[in-house]
């Protein structure tokens, strides 16, 4: 690990875009917010740059990272596009959506950024901090989620201040973000196949496209070599343990819970934070990295979760729990 730095935090604004472009170009690390979580962005051409992302988060290294770009025509530099790729983008791009495509010949994306493989994820986020960086800098930006790896996902300034402070240069403050959880990643190198589900459900993806998407092989599964992001069983996990789908709290346990009617015991619990009062999947999904979060900071045995549906974001929120959960 280099020496720790000093992590200058910005409001969003004219300058602070400007900042954040020099200091990109300068091969710096800089956090901005996407619509999705913030990012942990870096120069995608820079190795180097790179190499001090995966630094920065202590990140497996065979774990591709996400270029980002401003729009359609810079993605196409970058990869080839089939037509149900196309479709893709036409329809949610700017947006949550990831497409993992073959790499272009001449990428100038650094290797290091797709761990060695001939494709690439790519994608068009639309939050406007996002684009305006991504447009003042003109090349692609790898931009994993601005934490070290395996904790918690941020989804403001503070949360990534808490991870990265002394680890990057600059911090870019637009606000909280508003889908909470990370980009959908579908895979056009055959027939599309999901490989993380996100902030654009499948519905709409199968609807987009017209049909089903494919089921994923055992060779885009695996652990030790995973075609996209988040995909490693252990991930996006808090320290303290998780108990998913309880029926009761028990004393020494905070409650992450879902919907008006709190589980048997709750009263038990060290802290109670619900990720939707109301029941709905897109509000948990926009709390759900921050109050896993809180929740980790109180010390507690474990975090007993309630039950959440596996409609539309759901599969994204319990996708994110079972990783959280999964044995370390």
């Amino acid at each position: 690990m280099t020496a720790p730095l000093v992590t200058r935090v910005s409001k969003a604004d004219g300058a602070a875009i400007a900042d954040a472009v020099r200091c990109l170009a300068a091969g710096g690390l800089v956090a901005f917010p996407t619509e999705t979580v913030y990012g942990l962005g870096a120069d995608a051409t820079n190795g180097q740059a790179v190499a001090r992302v995966y630094e920065a988060k202590g990140r497996p290294a065979f774990n591709p990272l996400i270029s980002h770009v401003v729009d359609l025509g810079a993605a196409r530099a970058l990869a080839r596009f089939s037509a149900d790729a196309e479709r893709l983008a036409e329809a949610f791009w700017p947006g949550p959506l990831t497409l993992v495509l073959p790499k272009v010949a001449g990428c100038p994306v650094a290797d290091l950024a797709t761990a060695g493989l001939d494709s690439i994820a790519v994608r068009v986020p639309s939050h406007v901090v996002a684009r305006a960086i991504l447009a003042g800098f003109d090349k692609p930006v790898v931009a994993p989620s601005a934490n070290r790896s395996g904790q918690v996902s941020p989804t403001t300034a503070a949360h990534v201040l808490a991870d990265l402070g002394g680890r990057i240069e600059l911090i870019i403050d637009g606000g909280a973000t508003p889908v909470g959880v990370e980009s959908t990643v579908i895979a056009c190198l055959d027939e599309p196949t999901m490989l993380r589900p996100g902030g654009v459900p499948r519905e709409a993806i199968e609807r987009a496209l017209g049909k089903p998407l494919a089921q994923p092989s055992a060779e885009t599964a695996v652990d030790d070599a995973p075609l996209a992001p988040g995909m490693l069983a252990s991930h996006y996990a808090p320290r303290t343990p998780l108990r998913l789908d309880v029926r009761d709290v028990a004393v020494g346990e905070c409650l992450l819970a879902f919907g008006p009617n709190l589980v048997p015991g709750s009263e038990r619990a060290m802290r109670v934070l619900n990720l939707s009062r109301r029941g709905d999947v897109i509000e948990a999904a926009a709390n759900l990295f921050s109050h896993l979060r809180a929740l980790d900071g109180e010390g507690a045995n474990t975090i007993a979760v309630m039950p959440v549906p596996h409609d539309g974001l759901g599969e994204a929120i319990n996708d994110r729990l079972l990783r959280a959960a999964a044995p370390r």
